[in-house]
């Protein structure tokens, strides 16, 4: 039978054992990204991509929306109620999974109108998140209390989606420059939360938080970087 995994946050640790969990934390999150790069090639060399693609363009985009969130609720419902790491591994693999799928059709367009933005938007999306993380980590600064805030600007962009998905109406580059910043902001209230209140055994999870907030960041690169051209 599965131990129970200590609820004592890591920042009433000692120094090595942040440390240490800080580092299995990122060291997921590459993982993470690693998968999902593999599952990308695999969708783009197989000619996957292009059929979800059309699979996309034919159907309704709330649709596929409400699908992915309820995917990634599944998924982290998984990865946070349970305390198992296999069940935490695997609410990993299908957000990433998810995100894989629902990203194909965005870098396919995205690449057949400006070539090499998707690999110049990961680029800034790796250098922004590293940044992000270092400030994060480093600062006396509080950030945690960006989090009532983010949820109410998260509600009204996606009602602007849907909105705009309704209607018709374009969600340009504007739109676009605020996600980015938002994404930023999710990134660093996400890691000084994990800093101060995850406990260890929980890394998976956390390990998630953060790839949401990197895919969100990566998703607005792309449509940024090709609306300018």
């Amino acid at each position: 039978m599965e131990q129970a995994v200590p609820r004592i946050p890591v920042a009433l640790q000692s120094p090595e054992v942040r440390t240490a969990f800080m580092t299995r934390v990122y060291a997921r999150l590459v993982a993470a990204v690693a998968l999902f790069v593999g599952l990308e090639w695999f969708l783009f060399t197989s000619g996957l991509a292009v059929a979800i693609t059309q699979l996309v363009l034919g159907t309704s985009w709330l649709l596929i929306l409400g699908g992915f969130m309820l995917v990634s609720w599944l998924a982290n419902s998984l990865a946070v109620r349970s305390g198992g790491e296999a069940a935490q591994w695997a609410g990993l693999v299908v957000l990433v999974a998810a995100n894989a799928v629902v990203f194909a059709p965005l870098l396919l367009l995205a690449e057949l109108q400006v070539p090499g933005v998707v690999v110049q938007a990961g680029q800034y999306a790796v250098v922004g998140f590293v940044g992000l993380s270092v400030i994060a980590v480093r600062s006396a600064r509080d950030f945690t209390w960006l989090g009532a805030a983010l949820r109410w600007i998260g509600l009204l962009a996606l009602a602007a989606i849907v909105i705009s998905v309704l209607t018709g109406a374009v969600l340009g580059t504007w739109f676009s420059l605020a996600m980015i910043a938002f994404a930023g902001a999710a990134i660093l209230h996400d890691t000084q939360t994990i800093l101060r209140t995850t406990p260890v055994g929980r890394e998976t999870a956390a390990a998630m938080q953060l790839f949401s907030g990197v895919a969100l960041l990566f998703w607005y690169l792309v449509r940024f970087l090709a609306e300018r051209r």
